[in-house]
């Protein structure tokens, strides 16, 4: 498989794990949404619904693939989905943490982009 297919294949693995885990029992209040595009590589896992009387509708996770690197452009995981990314043999070289500004970018341990 090429990089572009391996990476593809991550992002997908890697968000459906984690729509898993939030939609774990005890049941949620809100749907846990998973959106998959291959032909613009973007990736997204999304939590929507009532909490009590407020609406939530909020972007968990989102990556997309860029120049065959990983951007992590929103990540509200404890871990951190870059901790997956390297877990699977991603160079962090290939990470680009997008929710970064650009001018810290080259202080992290990642790509700067």
């Amino acid at each position: 498989m090429d990089k572009l297919g391996k990476y593809q294949q991550l992002a997908k693995t890697a968000l459906s794990e984690y729509a898993a885990l939030l939609s774990a029992p005890p049941q949620p209040q809100h749907e846990v949404t998973l959106a998959f595009d291959d032909e613009h590589r973007q990736y997204i896992l999304r939590e929507v619904g009532w909490d009590h009387k407020k609406w939530i509708h909020r972007t968990v996770l989102h990556v997309s693939i860029r120049n065959n690197k990983l951007w992590i452009d929103e990540d509200w995981t404890e871990d951190g989905i870059a901790t997956f990314f390297i877990q699977h043999n991603v160079p962090k070289e290939d990470i680009v943490l997008g929710f970064q500004a650009p001018e810290m970018r080259p202080y992290s341990e990642f790509a700067v982009a």
